[in-house]
């Protein structure tokens, strides 16, 4: 069959491979724009702990990228997935019924646990037409997208004023069609712990499915916990709690694509089964979203897990909040910002009255900082993570030049 030629200026296969040194002085260049993360520049995507933990990561999802973890022919992977679940649910107060799935990510948790809601809803009321979310408006929009992927309907309600979601407010708007509520540990935005324990109370009382979005704090507030005893509580030990989402790769500090979606009751859990038959290879069953699940990624979760275990966690975790009170302490000192309500972890969003705050972040990114913004609220935002402490001063220094020169 022989092939159409290809578009005008469209890109194509080069006529003949290239050695790995054109190869790398090409990836160099092509990287050459992005954003220096390793000396603390980037605002938000990056959870580097240090070149030791790095080359841990590197070497275990080199010894696995040709494996799917998902394929039941790598026990290995298996046992590394069993091994990870088990920690986690350690960490994040599950007891004897809980269960957990090894996920790519918290949009495949989300819609593992939306789905799984649903079909838990939809045993015990079958006859409601269009069940719902009920949400703070500072939830992750991936929900959003769950529920639009599902045809399900999503309600947002307004936070409170400080930054979390009120207890009042999801309580008086919790209907017949209500199936799931989802609280943040802690949201994205506003890095504040939504107050969980109350929200579980009046879950259970309504028989309402209580879903904890934790892929920033689960590896991090188990930790900081031990050394700040007024954390927020948020883990499947609260009753109501009913599942839980954490992200390995952020503040665990794996590799990209691995998280947890973890269970208060196996029960539940079993709503993510997926079988199906009627096809010439015979059964097909599924736990998850993706068939495929990056071996490398699986491994090196668990190798970073090892080679930094309790103490190694507790002393990052220590690390992140002494540059998080540094940060929030420059920020509070330069006049006419302000930080916006009280962060529990290390995520931080800040404001002005006084100056466009986004004039400022374009003058901060000016000078080659990598700025996360917020629209409602104006504010700029940023997540601390241990890298920034190569940064901390030299942000704060460019953000004061940069407000200065807004004020004159």
């Amino acid at each position: 069959m022989m092939s159409s030629p290809p578009s005008p200026g469209r890109k194509t296969l080069p006529a003949r491979g290239q050695p790995w040194s054109e190869l790398h002085d090409a990836l160099s260049a092509l990287r050459s724009a992005d954003t220096d993360w390793r000396h603390g520049r980037d605002s938000l995507d990056v959870y580097y702990a240090g070149e030791d933990v790095l080359d841990v990561a590197r070497r275990a999802y080199a010894m696995f990228i040709s494996e799917n973890a998902r394929a039941p022919q790598f026990p290995s992977l298996q046992r590394m997935q069993d091994d990870l679940l088990q920690i986690s649910l350690s960490l994040l107060g599950g007891g004897r019924e809980a269960a957990g799935t090894v996920t790519i990510g918290n949009a495949e948790s989300a819609l593992l646990a939306v789905r799984s809601a649903y079909r838990a809803f939809r045993a015990r009321r079958p006859q409601v037409r269009r069940p719902h979310l009920l949400v703070p408006a500072s939830v992750h929009p991936v929900y959003e997208q769950a529920a639009d992927m599902m045809g399900l309907e999503l309600i947002r309600v307004a936070i409170g004023g400080d930054y979390r979601a009120s207890v009042q407010t999801i309580g008086q708007c919790i209907e017949a069609e209500t199936m799931m509520i989802v609280a943040s540990a802690p949201s994205l935005p506003f890095g504040t712990i939504d107050p969980i324990e109350a929200l579980g109370r009046i879950a259970r009382d309504r028989d309402v499915w209580l879903h904890v979005d934790a892929c920033i704090g689960g590896f991090l507030a188990p930790h900081v916990a031990r050394i700040v005893p007024a954390v927020p509580r948020f883990d499947l030990s609260l009753p109501g709690v009913r599942s839980l989402a954490a992200d390995l790769h952020k503040f665990g500090y794996a590799a990209n694509g691995v998280s947890v979606l973890l269970y208060a009751d196996a029960d539940d859990q079993a709503h993510q089964l997926f079988e199906y038959d009627q096809w010439p290879k015979g059964l097909w069953r599924s736990q998850t979203l993706s068939g495929t699940l990056a071996g490398g990624a699986v491994a090196s979760a668990w190798a970073v897990m090892h080679y930094l275990g309790e103490t190694g966690y507790r002393t990052l975790a220590q690390r992140v909040m002494h540059l998080r009170d540094r940060y929030l302490e420059g920020i509070e000192r330069i006049s006419g910002l302000h930080v916006l309500g009280q962060p529990d972890l290390s995520v931080i969003a800040f404001g002005s009255d006084e100056f466009d705050i986004h004039a400022i972040g374009d003058a901060m990114q000016a000078r080659s900082w990598h700025i996360s913004r917020l629209t409602a609220p104006a504010a700029l935002h940023m997540t601390v993570t241990p890298v920034h402490d190569q940064a901390v001063e030299a942000y704060l220094d460019d953000l004061a030049r940069c407000v200065l020169a807004a004020r004159s």
